[in-house]
């Protein structure tokens, strides 16, 4: 029986292996995730002290509010956006792709009986749950020094949100990420495209502010595009900011952003693969 033949009779079989392995090379070299998750909460550090000048200079007390933010909140906001980014980011995805095309390597996917979508991802969920493993130590330490900034865990209808929009920012993360990525079809250099986005998401996922904040037409525009929900919406749900129908509206557009970024990166790779030549063994 021919590879091709396994593969279609034993599907699960063949992703699990895929996963399997993914997760085994990751647990032998990505030791550096701990360390990596301490250097990332760093920069945290300057925002406390930042926040606490902004709050101090606007004549707030402790229980002032900025954007409907205290102290406290807007300090714990930061954490949490740690956690959403956690999920969220997709390093070096779309332009490992856009590589992979301009370099022929893609070919492998197209003459071999595997998913190159579905490859990606199940490498991106094995590195992302190795480093929730090795990084769940530090994570933990660093929100237990942080806890006075809470105010206790949320009711378990938010907690059970609060973990929807995180898996749903996972996979929303990838597919837009191998969306852009498959633009390398078209455009042989996409670097300065990535950019540009890279930028966008820095400043309207929620990442360096709440959204919020930002006033009139622009903080609709933002909040309505699916920037929010990498960063942003799952802190928001987990501080309570967003709840009852307004939540509900958000997880479920969430979902349609999802399905959204999950066809137009199939319709994408479908449309590439048609006008893609390469050439060599």
């Amino acid at each position: 029986m021919t590879t091709h033949q396994l593969t279609r009779r034993f599907p699960l079989t063949t992703w699990w292996t895929v996963l399997r392995i993914s997760l085994e090379e990751r647990l032998v070299y990505r030791g550096d995730f701990a360390l990596g998750t301490l250097m990332r909460f760093l920069p945290l550090v300057t925002q406390v002290f930042l926040w606490g000048a902004i709050f101090e200079a606007v004549g707030t007390d402790g229980s002032g509010t900025i954007a409907g933010y205290t102290y406290q909140e807007m300090v714990a906001y930061y954490l949490l956006t740690q956690v959403s980014r956690a999920f969220s980011s997709m390093p070096g995805l779309a332009s490992t792709i856009a590589l992979q095309i301009r370099n022929g390597e893609i070919k492998k996917y197209l003459i071999q009986p595997v998913d190159l979508l579905g490859f990606l991802l199940l490498g991106r969920m094995a590195h992302k749950l190795v480093y929730y493993v090795v990084a769940a130590g530090p994570f933990a330490l660093v929100f237990f020094l942080c806890r006075d900034f809470f105010n206790g865990w949320p009711d378990l209808l938010t907690m059970v949100a609060f973990v929807a929009s995180l898996v749903m920012s996972f996979l929303l993360g990838f597919f837009l990420e191998a969306t852009l990525g498959m633009v390398g079809f078209w455009f042989l250099e996409v670097s300065s495209l990535l950019f540009v986005y890279m930028l966008f998401n820095f400043f309207f996922s929620g990442h360096m502010f709440p959204i919020d904040m930002l006033p009139g037409v622009w903080g609709t525009i933002v909040r309505g595009s699916p920037l929010q929900y990498l960063a942003y919406f799952p802190a928001a749900v987990f501080l309570g900011k967003i709840q009852g129908e307004q939540l509900a509206w958000g997880l479920g557009l969430e979902f349609a952003w999802v399905v959204v970024f999950v066809i137009l990166s199939r319709v994408t790779f479908h449309f590439g693969v048609k006008r893609y030549s390469a050439y060599g063994g």
